[in-house]
């Protein structure tokens, strides 16, 4: 299979194997904190303002490999950049088994965050080479497919951690958690060579290719950082709120797999809308409905909703992703895609930076999780409106075969 060639059939097991990249990225080495917070919380004596702080040294690193990836792909070479990547995550997964001072945590999860980022942007420049010459609904699907490799991760990880814990103890299951997360990194890692290497090596961008259009798609670039901010707050605390709630680890597993199969399933449920939709009007589609899903569990303790929470939030925030590189790979030519995609994670990044502290914060005060998570339903509400601001790129009218209509 080469790509490029227009056979979408032929490109789907590619971007199925390139998914793994993301399911390490995202899903193992972000999410899955979640899942061992309140243990670590427990075993470490950590405030939520600590837990929080781990993760925004993540964010940090996340930061880092956007500003990094579009030279160090040129440099290195997309394939080889993107297979480095996952390795270098593997190996702070299973680092962060050892445990140690909190410093020592929080650089691990800050070079965790930096390759995830090499891993997860280089990664969306190779899987949108899969959609040339397909109609807009085709690609869409095959980057959907590929960032639904973060919910696989979600789901791996509901499945094996929670039981792992409950077998285990806090004190020493999170652990043994990060163990098997490095471990099935490794896996992955395995499983999506192939298809990195099925690929050929993106061509080396002009001189002053760096340059994209950043004014013209400013108001995503609100739009994105405002999502880092919102979304990670909520995958960070989401459980320990739960498991205040009285929530017992198989309340957690169904809710952490619920979410994690409706991320896979989103990507491919939201492929034809973002595929009809302009620039503007499917990101702030795709972020409404994650802010609704967000909302349901600060409105009150039940299974319904948070069931609901799980269905909506977790079907729809990956999508989020999608929509932005689909605006990418529409308005700018193939040179700019690595670079444009990796601007605009810098800016998610920013926000994700501040997500998790803002949200721990308030979390240590009087009104509980329950205030940090409100906090992620505001940011990503205004986010969305950002989103309708996005007018099209010169290149949505200069193509219309591309299909895509001005928001």
């Amino acid at each position: 299979m080469r790509a490029g060639t227009g056979r979408p059939l032929a490109a789907m097991p590619v971007a199925l194997g390139l998914a793994l990249g993301p399911a390490v990225a995202i899903g193992l080495a972000r999410f899955a904190y979640a899942l061992l917070l309140p243990a670590m919380r427990a075993d470490l004596h950590w405030s939520y303002a600590t837990a929080g702080a781990i993760n925004t040294a993540n964010a940090l690193g996340y930061l880092g490999g956007a500003l990094l990836a579009a030279p160090v792909a040129r440099r290195a070479g997309s394939r080889r950049t993107f297979l480095a990547g996952i390795a270098v995550t593997a190996a702070a997964l299973g680092a962060t088994a050892g445990g140690g001072p909190l410093a020592l945590l929080m650089a691990l999860r800050l070079l965790a965050g930096a390759a995830g980022a090499l891993t997860f942007i280089v990664g969306a420049g190779l899987a949108a080479q899969l959609g040339a010459g397909a109609s807009p609904r085709r690609v869409a699907l095959l980057l959907g497919t590929y960032f639904a490799g973060g919910g696989l991760g979600i789901t791996l990880s509901g499945l094996i951690l929670p039981p792992l814990l409950a077998a285990t103890g806090p004190a020493t299951g999170w652990r043994w958690g990060w163990a098997v997360l490095a471990a099935a990194a490794l896996a992955a890692l395995a499983g999506c060579a192939p298809a990195a290497r099925a690929l050929p090596e993106p061509p080396v961008p002009p001189a002053g290719s760096g340059r994209w259009p950043v004014r013209g798609l400013g108001p995503l670039l609100a739009c994105y950082a405002l999502f880092g901010a919102g979304y990670i707050a909520y995958m960070t605390f989401i459980v320990a709120l739960l498991k205040h709630e009285g929530a017992g680890p198989g309340a957690v597993v169904l809710f952490w797999v619920l979410l994690g199969v409706c991320a896979v399933g989103g990507g491919f449920a939201w492929a034809p809308l973002l595929g009809r939709l302009g620039p503007g009007h499917g990101p702030a589609a795709v972020m409404a409905v994650v802010a609704v899903g967000a909302l349901l569990p600060v409105l009150g303790a039940s299974p319904a909703l948070a069931a609901g929470s799980a269905v909506l939030f977790g079907g729809s925030f990956l999508s989020v992703v999608t929509a932005m590189t689909g605006v990418v790979r529409h308005a700018l030519p193939p040179h700019q895609w690595t670079a444009a995609i990796g601007g605009l994670t810098v800016a998610f990044a920013g926000g994700q930076c501040l997500g998790p502290v803002l949200a721990g914060a308030l979390s240590d005060g009087p009104a509980g999780v329950r205030a940090g998570l409100g906090l992620s339903v505001g940011i990503l509400a205004v986010g969305a409106l950002a989103a309708l601001a996005q007018r099209p790129l010169p290149a949505f009218t200069a193509h219309p075969a591309d299909g895509v209509r001005a928001a």
